[in-house]
């Protein structure tokens, strides 16, 4: 991957032009953003909007960006099984990732050709940080025979030891498709709970964790439920599993949204990353979120002033090994036709 080079960028300066022609984003996303703030982030829009036609590239963004990126700039929106199913099907010549450097990564896996850009490298997950590719061979060592799943929070590197990845909305459906006994599935601790929970299958775990999502409690789920009667808990299974038992449903970010937009709660807890709700609450004004601030920190990194420039720069890039992209797409390819 292309480094990092100079500060932050430095913002558009504020033009009621660029206000006027991003007024439809505004429009959707006014009972979100403070009508003070919306002068900083329609300059950078507008800047966007345009470059990417310049450039014939497509803004791939994750259920965790902020509103102006996922409701402003993005052409391709969901979890990390949606962006890397769209990815693969994209007909762009360039992609920006809106998410983490591990799905900048998938997104250059489905398109080695294609130029793929991650406006902050230093983007980074707890959960790709947690395994190397030598814990992967060290785990088959002890477990001669026993298939490898990755959950797609890895690096490239340690998708090319396994057989095949998942994501939590398909891991249970991934596990069961290998149709074996036992399976080794890294890194996520939690999300291996939750599918042992789920199948016969015996998961060997791995003891990584997300950092946002290890932090609920079910303490604070009977908290929220008890200051806010009636309320919808729905939950992602990177939480602990005590959480999960306190939730009224668990699923991945778009199983969670599907089931507000399918249910329409009157008030809803989305026990995940807070910007999420932020999106989900653009499109369903009428069902309250009841929100603790929860952010990650990595996914924060990506700006609209850091998309805008990664456009005019075509940087930084995900550069590969050719080696590793032919032996790191072969799991994902694997998953993808799993329905």
């Amino acid at each position: 991957m292309t480094a990092l080079t100079g500060l932050d960028p430095a913002p558009l300066p504020c033009d009621p032009a660029a206000e006027a022609r991003t007024a439809d984003v505004y429009d959707r996303l006014k009972d979100l953003i403070a009508p003070m703030d919306w002068p900083l982030h329609a300059p950078e829009i507008d800047a966007i909007r345009t470059l990417k036609e310049t450039r014939n590239a497509v803004v791939l963004a994750h259920n965790y960006q902020t509103p102006e990126i996922f409701h402003g700039v993005a052409d391709i929106q969901g979890d990390s099984l949606a962006l890397a199913r769209q990815a693969a099907d994209c007909d762009a010549d360039v992609l920006v990732v809106a998410g983490v450097h591990f799905m900048a990564e998938t997104a250059k896996l489905v398109n080695p050709d294609k130029t793929v850009l991650i406006p902050d490298p230093r983007a980074g997950c707890s959960l790709a940080e947690s395994i190397t590719p030598a814990d992967v061979r060290a785990l088959r060592a002890a477990h001669p025979g026993v298939p490898v799943v990755t959950y797609v929070n890895t690096s490239a590197a340690v998708k090319a030891e396994a057989d095949i990845c998942c994501t939590s909305g398909n891991a249970v459906r991934v596990v069961e498709s290998l149709g074996v006994a036992r399976v080794i599935f890294i890194p996520d601790i939690f999300l291996a709970q939750h599918v042992a929970r789920h199948t016969a299958v015996e998961i060997i775990p791995w003891r990584g964790t997300c950092e946002v999502h290890e932090r609920f409690t079910a303490d604070e789920i009977r908290t929220f439920r008890a200051g806010y009667p009636g309320v919808a808990v729905v939950a992602h299974p990177e939480c602990p599993p005590e959480v999960l038992d306190a939730a009224d449903h668990v699923g991945s970010t778009a199983q969670m949204i599907d089931y507000v937009r399918r249910e329409r709660p009157e008030r809803v807890f989305l026990v995940t990353e807070c910007s999420m709700s932020d999106n989900v609450a653009a499109e369903l004004p009428e069902v309250e979120f009841v929100k603790p601030c929860t952010l990650c920190p990595h996914m924060k990194r990506i700006t609209l002033p850091k998309i805008r420039r990664a456009l005019e720069t075509l940087a930084p890039r995900v550069e590969l090994d050719a080696d590793l992209i032919d032996r790191a797409r072969v799991p994902v390819e694997r998953m993808l036709a799993v329905r």
